[in-house]
């Protein structure tokens, strides 16, 4: 698929006499034109995404499953960032199964500002507790440019696809370091409330759902569902609302800047 693109870009390489250095030039521009060219909204618009559903429960606990609780989170956030005056467009609002392709993709889809996934972590052993925050790798990032190379994942009307794609990847490079900040911010307000010593850090991965987005996204993992302590106080409503608040603030405080 990459050499059949490849062949794409040369012939229109030929088609309008460019060579390597005006090729560069050509696409910086056109990636800079296309920022400014981009309606500006009304409010920031933020997609969250709960994570599993549907026939995917995710990880069991002892009171509810992995799918229950994200939804339960991703609503409360989504009514908070909305009180903010904040557009919030969730993957889904009811317990239907996803892909982890069709979640990244909404948000492309909507050139969202921000993408958050929400997930309940699990142990082998049910010993563990705490919540973390992950980003792609610079790795991963690569690898899933070069996958996606067979169409554009973001609309952009009027724009060459060859083009087009070259923004979608340079876009995913730019958004990493954002990605860093929003995720040590999503780990500042959840320590907050839920206290240091729950605090996993920031870490990387380079095999889930942020694969695909071109905008910052992280994937934020609530507590040890399995837990048999943990995994109870995360159905309690008073700590979902701490975790929804969290998330909440964390988001505000990286559209704020």
């Amino acid at each position: 698929m990459r050499s059949g693109a490849a062949s794409g870009r040369g012939r229109a390489d030929d088609q309008f006499g460019l060579g390597p250095g005006r090729r560069v030039t050509l696409v910086v521009s056109t990636f800079v034109l296309a920022l400014f060219a981009r309606p500006a909204l009304a409010a920031p618009l933020v997609v969250l995404d709960p994570g599993h559903g549907g026939s995917n429960a995710g990880a069991q606990g002892p009171a509810l499953h992995e799918k229950q609780l994200t939804l339960a989170i991703a609503l409360q956030v989504a009514a908070k960032l909305r009180d903010k005056g904040i557009t919030v467009e969730l993957t889904r609002t009811d317990d239907r199964t996803l892909t982890l392709r069709q979640r990244s993709e909404r948000a492309d889809r909507v050139n969202a500002d921000l993408f958050v996934s929400i997930h309940a972590n699990a142990s082998p052993t049910r010993t563990q507790r705490g919540y973390e925050t992950y980003v792609l790798t610079t790795k991963g990032v690569d690898v899933d440019a070069r996958a996606l190379r067979a169409e554009p994942m973001t609309p952009r009307p009027g724009l060459d696809p060859d083009i087009a794609l070259v923004l979608d990847d340079v876009e995913r490079g730019a958004a990493q370091w954002e990605s860093a900040d929003l995720a040590a911010r999503m780990q500042h307000s959840l320590e907050d409330r839920r206290g240091r010593e729950g605090n996993r850090g920031v870490r990387q991965d380079s095999d889930h759902v942020l694969l695909g987005a071109t905008m910052p996204a992280v994937l934020v993992e609530v507590g040890f569902i399995d837990h048999p302590i943990e995994g109870k106080e995360l159905a309690l409503p008073a700590v979902q609302a701490q975790l929804a608040a969290a998330i909440a603030e964390a988001i505000e405080d990286r559209l704020a800047d």
